[in-house]
């Protein structure tokens, strides 16, 4: 007689016993109790139902009921906040029948500040927290640091911190090169500057061409008034706004706002391709990858994209998709809650959309069949590196390491992944060395300290190896020595049958004379044009380059440390208020409390923490 949990159409039907109409939230589980799949419904009861039966189902989903062991259910007051908690539980447990979107990233935006009384523009990601015009998204830094260099030229904004702006005394090198109005050093009025803002608000809301004819009137009135000079500084003006207009790509004339949102699916793989059409003009695309659900058609893909996408961001007015969502009528209701006003989702058939659409459909093909070819090649890669290391199988997740510092100080350790789609930027991680017995510069201790903090918490948290965190091979920077040095480590945790591999530069320290080390076997080579040890090199140099910028990131925070930073209740604005007050943390440290209570912000009661944690009473 078996003694394994019993799954399928019978544990589903045993449910229904205790469910009503009521919409909710559920989820299936296996016999491991691990999530399979999490799902929203209007009525628990008729879901759940049409599980149940036998026959009538896709693949995809007959496979998920032959291996639910158990289901759990939430019930919530209306099915807009079952879709909220669906997608919440979604990205808390990654459900492998689930689609998922797993770029979360923020996308930057152009930022009018308005809290000081000539504004700075500038670039801006995250919370939407300083008093100012916002205006995005865009695709990418490097769509925003376009405009804005352009947006510099043609309204000559300043982009300096309120600091450097206060402490001038003469124009910076923009003012030089004709990119600043040089406001700091009184070059141009409060209702000039005032003027500049309006017309890059205009521009940056779709106006630019009434902004245009006003410039070029400008223009030819200086031109009548023999103001040559002044007649050029306009026209250069002119040609950079239109540059501005021309480097927008693909301008709608009758798309004011709208998201394009087109899917294409291959092969078990989606991509999403995104483009931001803001002031009738193409702010720049970003591609997606979604884990797919393990079979999930078009409609429930963009579903899921849609709630997923704009959790975090406002929508558009419109957003303009390739296929047809499934419930549109619940993501139409839970978008425009989100945004405050109504979205409009349409699938055009004709027109100007229908080929804005098309446009981003063809991306997202173009998009995918790269990814495709670049998976291919990783695939390849990851044999031969199999082969040549001599593996069981091709790794799945690669872990490589390295560690920066000078001296010993900053120290920071490093840890890349790589796999089967390439690096996984999501999975990088730092490590802060936090040792206070280690010799400056011991590399062998600093990999001591990081290998036991990752193992450690690997150990705790998947001591099963069920997940898929755990590495299949390690790399690391260095020879026999450290080889062996972390073998020991992981011996000393009892992980004993994950693969160490060293990566020493060889003959003459040159690229290409790679020697690879491994515990208790002799050094081994691969030849120069060999493509797998193109692609350790390639893996090496990117945990060097991480390892750097971490180290860099530390030290550059290290140098900006004041003693102000120990102080009770003294956060970032008034240690900003302080140190503009008395012009460094040392004369803070001096000051008495009545000097202390001239700073905006500080009260009595502020002063005398700030002079009894300098001077304590003894």
């Amino acid at each position: 007689m078996s003694d394994s949990p019993a799954t399928g159409h019978a544990v589903i039907q045993s449910c229904l016993r205790t469910l009503d109409a009521s919409p909710g939230v559920y989820r299936m589980l296996d016999a491991q109790a691990r999530v399979l799949y999490v799902g929203k419904a209007r009525n628990l009861r008729a879901r759940v139902a049409s599980y149940a039966r036998p026959s009538g189902h896709s693949a995809r989903i007959a496979r998920m009921i032959a291996e639910t062991a158990s289901m759990m259910f939430l019930t919530t007051r209306t099915e807009t906040e079952a879709l909220l908690l669906e997608q919440n539980l979604i990205k808390q447990l990654k459900p492998v029948y689930n689609v998922l979107l797993r770029d979360d990233k923020s996308f930057p935006n152009i930022l009018i500040a308005k809290d000081h009384p000539f504004p700075q523009i500038r670039k801006h990601r995250g919370r939407r927290s300083t008093k100012g015009a916002y205006f995005g998204p865009f695709a990418s830094a490097a769509a925003v640091n376009r405009t804005l260099n352009q947006l510099q030229k043609v309204f000559l904004l300043r982009n300096c911190a309120d600091t450097v702006f206060q402490n001038r005394t003469r124009p910076c090198l923009l003012y030089q090169i004709k990119r600043c109005s040089a406001p700091c050093v009184g070059h141009v009025s409060a209702e000039e500057y005032a003027a500049l803002v309006a017309d890059a608000e205009r521009f940056l809301e779709g106006k630019s061409t009434r902004i245009q004819a006003e410039l070029a009137a400008q223009m030819q009135e200086a031109s009548e008034a023999m103001e040559f000079e002044r007649a050029a500084a306009l026209r250069d003006r002119i040609r950079a706004l239109t540059a501005v207009q021309q480097s927008q790509g693909i301008n709608p004339r009758g798309v004011a706002e709208a998201d394009v949102i087109a899917v294409h699916l291959e092969r078990g793989q989606a991509c999403v391709q995104v483009f931001f059409i803001r002031a009738n003009q193409s702010w720049g695309n970003r591609d997606f990858y979604p884990r797919t659900g393990s079979g999930a058609e078009e409609p429930e893909i963009l579903e899921a994209f849609l709630a997923q996408f704009y959790d975090d961001k406002p929508p558009p007015k419109l957003i303009l998709l390739s296929h047809p969502v499934e419930n549109r009528d619940l993501i139409h209701e839970l978008l425009s809650a989100r945004a405050g006003r109504n979205v409009e989702l349409r699938v055009p058939l004709r027109g100007e959309k229908a080929e804005l659409v098309e446009n981003a459909a063809r991306n997202a093909r173009e998009s995918l069949a790269r990814r495709l070819a670049e998976g291919a090649a990783q695939s390849k890669l990851l044999a031969g590196l199999a082969e040549a290391l001599e593996l069981d199988a091709p790794p799945r997740r690669i872990e490589v390491y390295d560690n920066s510092h000078i001296q010993g100080t900053s120290a920071v350790g490093a840890m890349i992944v790589a796999g089967p789609e390439g690096l996984v930027k999501s999975q990088y991680r730092k490590f802060n060395i936090r040792g206070t017995d280690l010799t400056p510069g011991d590399d062998f201790a600093m990999m001591r300290e990081v290998l036991t903090r990752r193992f450690e918490r690997l150990l705790k948290e998947d001591p099963d190896r069920e997940g898929e965190a755990w590495p299949d091979l390690l790399l690391i920077d260095g020879g026999a020595g450290q080889v062996s040095a972390v073998a020991g480590i992981l011996a000393d945790l009892g992980v004993d049958d994950v693969p160490v591999v060293g990566v020493a530069k060889g003959i003459d320290r040159d690229a290409g004379k790679e020697e690879f080390h491994r515990p208790g076997r002799r050094p081994m080579a691969l030849r120069m044009n060999d493509p797998v040890l193109y692609f350790v090199q390639r893996l090496r140099d990117e945990a060097h380059r991480f390892a750097i910028g971490a180290h860099r990131a530390k030290r550059a925070k290290a140098t900006a440390a004041t003693p102000l930073d120990e102080v009770p209740g003294i956060g970032a604005a008034r240690k900003r208020a302080l140190l503009a007050h008395f012009g460094s943390a040392k004369a803070v440290t001096r000051a008495g409390v009545t000097d202390l209570m001239a700073v905006p912000g500080i009260s009595e009661a502020t002063a005398r923490t700030i002079h009894d944690f300098f001077h304590p009473a003894g």
